[in-house]
């Protein structure tokens, strides 16, 4: 396969999601956002859903101890784990998949985490 078919493999299934998503999100068909065309490639459409800044980044995280964190997340809950100087943080890959992105400080330095 093509990296252009390739793509537009993946821009398809991003497109089928994202109107699953929508019609489970409890939205009516008139307040779905029509896709933008933005490029075409081999003669396909190339569509944005969404805007920049359409999903939000987490600027200011708030995190559970383990114990509380046990009690709420589920024992096979995935997350991104990252250590720095000693300090670790959990980031839940559930809560990612909304944001995709968190700011956050971490022994001192300023790291992004993304999924």
């Amino acid at each position: 396969m093509t990296a252009e078919g390739l793509i537009m493999r993946i821009i398809r299934i991003e497109v089928a999601v994202w109107v699953f998503a929508l019609a489970f999100g409890g939205l009516v068909e008139a307040q779905r956002p029509e896709p933008k065309v933005v490029a075409t490639i081999g003669g396909e459409d190339v569509y944005e859903l969404l805007p920049v800044g359409g999903i939000p980044a987490i600027d200011d995280p708030s995190f559970l101890t383990g114990e509380a964190a046990d009690a709420q997340m589920r024992p096979d809950e995935p997350v991104l784990g990252v250590i720095l100087d000693g300090e670790a943080r959990a980031y839940s890959l559930w809560q990612l998949d909304a944001h995709e992105i968190v700011n956050d400080e971490l022994a001192g330095t300023a790291i992004t985490a993304t999924w």
